[in-house]
C-alpha cells in the first residue's frame, strides 16, 4: 500500500501584499493547500493571499519569521497533512522548486534542505554584505555544531510531519535564521535523515528586506546556547 502524500506549503509573510498572490499561485500549481502566515501586516498581505487561494492564520502583531512559523504549524498539524514545506512570501524562493523538493521525502528522506551552496545552488542579485552574513553565519553554525549541511540559514525546507511532531517547536523563541539553525539541529540530534537539493535564490523584486542587525545577533547567541547541550 503506498503511503499517504498529503502536502501543505507554509508561508509566513509580513508586508508582502506586492508578491504574495503569484506566491501562492506559484505554490498551488504542484501544492493544492497553502497556508500563509500573515505576521501582523499592515498593508494588504491577508487579503491579497486570501484571494489567491490561501488559507491565512493573522498574528495581530509582528513577532518574526520564527514566531509566524509556529502560529502556522500549529494549524497545520491540526489537520491530516504528511508532509510540510516552509517557503517564504516574496519570490526568493521559486515554488517550481518544491517537487524537488518534496520528491526525497517519498523514499528516504525526513528534512530537505533547499541548498544555496551546493553543486547547482546560488544567489543571483544579493549585494556582497547579504552573501557575507548568509555564508559566514552558516559556516559559524557548521563549526560550532559540527553540523555537515552546507546551508543552515535558508527558508526553503520540507519536512515529513512526524519529524516536525518529535523536534522541540514549543521551546523555540527564535525567529529568522536562528529559527532555521535551531530546526536543523534539533532533527539532525533524533538522527534525521536530511538531504539537501540545490536552489537558486533570487533577489526580491518587490517590497524590502526583512533582516535586522538583531536577528543576525539573535542567530548567533542561539548557536552558542545550542553548543551547551551538544
Amino acid at each position: 500500500m503506498e503511503k499517504p502524500f498529503r502536502p501543505v506549503a507554509l508561508v509566513p509573510a509580513y508586508q508582502a501584499e506586492a508578491s504574495v498572490a503569484a506566491v501562492v499561485v506559484g505554490i498551488k500549481a504542484s501544492v493544492p493547500r497553502v497556508v500563509v502566515v500573515d505576521d501582523g501586516s499592515t498593508d494588504l498581505t491577508g487579503s491579497e493571499a486570501g484571494r489567491a487561494g490561501a488559507e491565512v492564520v493573522r498574528v495581530a502583531e509582528n513577532e518574526g519569521k520564527g514566531a509566524a512559523l509556529r502560529a502556522g504549524l500549529a494549524r497545520v498539524l491540526a489537520t491530516d497533512a504528511t508532509h510540510v514545506a516552509f517557503l517564504d512570501a516574496d519570490g526568493q524562493h521559486d515554488p517550481a522548486d518544491l517537487p524537488r523538493l518534496l520528491a526525497p521525502l517519498m523514499t528516504e528522506a525526513d528534512l530537505v534542505l533547499g541548498s544555496r551552496y551546493v553543486a547547482g545552488g546560488g544567489t543571483v542579485g544579493w549585494p556582497w554584505h547579504r552573501k557575507l552574513i548568509s555564508r559566514g553565519g552558516t559556516t559559524f553554525a557548521r563549526l560550532v555544531l559540527w553540523l555537515p549541511y552546507r546551508d543552515l540559514t535558508g527558508g526553503f525546507k520540507a519536512w515529513r510531519r512526524d519529524l516536525l511532531e518529535a523536534i522541540r517547536l514549543r521551546e523555540s523563541n527564535a525567529s529568522g535564521y536562528g529559527f532555521q539553525v535551531e530546526t536543523t539541529w534539533w532533527a539532525h540530534r533524533r538522527g534525521a535523515a536530511i538531504r539537501e537539493v540545490p536552489i537558486v535564490f533570487r533577489e526580491r523584486t518587490a517590497g524590502s528586506s526583512k533582516m535586522r542587525g538583531g536577528i543576525v545577533l539573535e542567530a548567533f547567541a542561539l548557536v552558542l546556547r545550542r553548543l551547551r547541550h551538544s
